[in-house]
């Protein structure tokens, strides 16, 4: 796929494209989280509420303190890095 196209189609696996609300990706943060639909991965829950809090999310913010508890520090620097490789491809 080129990068062009990726642009536009940032989440594939989620159906989520740059444009998508802070809700959006919340819900996409408790789908990991449970796992719902998808692998529970609290690194890639912990990583969608993080983008979700940048796009306004009130309840992201709460959702991320919680997953923050379970995780280890090397986690979180995981998430956190994802978060900006998923912001720089959106970008």
């Amino acid at each position: 796929m080129p990068y062009s196209d990726m642009a536009m189609d940032v989440a594939p696996e989620t159906g989520l494209t740059k444009d998508a609300s802070g809700d959006d990706l919340c819900r996409v943060g408790l789908a990991y989280s449970e796992g719902l639909g998808v692998d529970s991965d609290m690194v890639a829950a912990h990583k969608w509420f993080n983008l979700a809090v940048l796009k306004g999310s009130e309840a992201a913010k709460e959702y991320r303190s919680q997953m923050a508890d379970l995780l280890s520090s090397e986690e979180i620097k995981a998430a956190l890095k994802s978060a900006r490789d998923w912001l720089k491809l959106a970008n």
